[in-house]
């Protein structure tokens, strides 16, 4: 029943082969296709807990009692990163092997997308592929290192300005990073003598990551600034060589999936998560993009825009692709973590890291959306997916898409949206002429049960949106059949 019914509206079908004649049947419309293979293991939420607990707990810690600030600690509260959670499937860490085991399975979709699908996209999640604590401590030493630098900022009276415009006077940056350790005067003043650092006398926040990036390993960049003791510590006392091979072994996967999307023809969707990990996936992805997307877009990066610092995120990276010349990637999308990320935040007593309103997320959508839409126009380097079912959204892109000049024929902007919803704005799109895809789910039916349930319990408004689609073909069931023209092709 559920694969005539539910399962038949929101998945292509069970593997590569099932789902081609959905797939081509789309392109005839002129839709292509995000390939995301949904299955989930089916836990309960004991085992889900038990699992995140293990996996996001390092040695240290359990040997030493050591702990990570409040957002970065696993709370077995909310060990079940499925709670809460709107159509975003949900890997648990087991051990290696099955990491090995989701790489297999995206490469085989990567294969699947450029077998199938022209210009294709397909998606994956880091948390899949490596123990989710290697995320956790390096997004908190990230953090760390940008909030030192916003510190520094306030020390030189320059707080409160948005990420790009706060610049720190070298000098004095130069005296802090002596008395607390990081290098010498001599050092860093040859930190700042290259090309493109402190050429003008300051150093800029894309300066400062660019500095930390090229002098420091990446087992070092576990040291922290601590501005009231006045010296670097380690975020951990220490790393066991497992812990370190499990982190080298992350990186490797990203690579080997990189590559694949590459000699396929692929574009490669690194999907966004909870913002406790989010840090350091966006920093990976970064790494990559500055890597493979050298003569095109081949990864994308995902923004959530319900985050309060995503203006900031998509300002920061689209200046650092002009700076070095490589081809920005962007996914927008408004975000699928807010309840939980809200609860986390309130129970465990750590800023809420989610827009106030639906209204102030839709403003930060646009601006961002902008933003990038100005790049486009002015340096063509720039790609942007809007994922979005939201009509006003879609209608302020196509304006300010004629407003700038920008023809959907240059490929640069893309529209996404859910197979199965949203249908009346996914094909006119495409009959246009504009790049438009289907986030297409797949996978058997029993393994993909547990993405199926818990969207429809949790997400209502998807129903509401099929209310909507229900009411626009009923008006034109109705208008064929008063016009005589019941089985006619031709729309209005």
């Amino acid at each position: 029943m559920m694969k005539m019914t539910f399962y038949a509206q929101f998945v292509a079908r069970e593997d590569q082969e099932a789902i081609k004649p959905l797939i081509q049947r789309n392109q005839s419309f002129g839709v292509g296709s995000v390939l995301d293979y949904s299955v989930e293991e089916d836990l309960t939420t004991e085992e889900a807990e038990r699992k995140e607990v293990e996996s996001c707990t390092s040695a240290a810690e359990k040997e030493m009692g050591e702990q990570r600030e409040k957002q970065y600690r696993v709370h077995r509260g909310f060990g079940d990163r499925r709670g809460g959670v709107i159509s975003a499937r949900t890997y648990f860490y087991a051990d290696e092997a099955k990491c090995d085991q989701h790489m297999e399975t995206f490469l085989r979709s990567i294969e699947a997308s450029g077998g199938v699908c022209e210009d294709g996209f397909s998606a994956i999640k880091l948390t899949a592929l490596g123990r989710p604590q290697f995320l956790l401590q390096f997004s908190e030493v990230l953090v760390k290192w940008r909030r030192f630098f916003h510190q520094m900022a306030a020390e030189q009276g320059k707080a409160g300005l948005a990420a790009l415009e706060t610049k720190l006077e070298v000098k004095k940056l130069q005296e802090t990073l002596a008395k607390l350790g990081i290098a010498t005067k001599i050092e860093s003043e040859d930190w700042f003598t290259g090309e493109n650092l402190g050429v003008s006398g300051t150093v800029d926040l894309l300066d400062w990551n660019s500095m930390i990036d090229s002098r420091m390993k990446l087992s070092e960049l576990l040291l922290v600034p601590n501005l009231q003791t006045g010296q670097l510590e380690p975020l951990l006392s220490h790393f066991t060589e497992e812990e370190d091979l499990q982190m080298k072994r992350m990186l490797q996967r990203m690579d080997v999936l990189a590559k694949k999307a590459v000699e396929t023809g692929v574009r490669l969707m690194v999907d966004a998560e909870q913002s406790y990990f989010q840090p350091a996936i966006s920093r990976l992805t970064l790494e990559m993009q500055r890597r493979f997307n050298v003569n095109k877009a081949v990864i994308f990066n995902t923004y959530q825009c319900y985050l309060k610092e995503a203006y900031d995120n998509v300002t920061v990276d689209v200046e650092l692709s002009r700076r070095e010349g490589w081809h920005f990637g962007a996914k927008l999308v408004r975000g699928a973590y807010m309840e939980q990320e809200r609860n986390r935040a309130a129970q465990i007593g750590y800023e809420d890291p989610i827009n106030a309103t639906y209204e102030k997320t839709s403003e930060m959508y646009n601006r961002c959306l902008d933003y990038i839409l100005e790049e486009i126009k002015h340096n063509r380097k720039a790609n942007v997916m809007v994922a979005s079912h939201n009509e006003d959204t879609v209608k302020f892109t196509l304006r300010r898409m004629t407003e700038l000049e920008i023809h959907p024929s240059e490929k640069k902007v893309y529209f996404g949206q859910l197979l199965g919803m949203c249908d009346q704005i996914t094909f006119p799109l495409g009959q246009a002429g504009f790049p438009v895809y289907k986030y297409v789910p797949y996978g058997p039916v029993n393994e993909v049960l547990p993405y199926l349930s818990r969207r429809a319990q949790e997400n209502r408004g998807f129903m509401k949106r099929a209310n909507r689609e229900r009411d626009l073909l009923w008006s034109e069931f109705k208008r064929r059949l008063l016009t005589g023209s019941l089985f006619c092709s031709q729309s209005h």
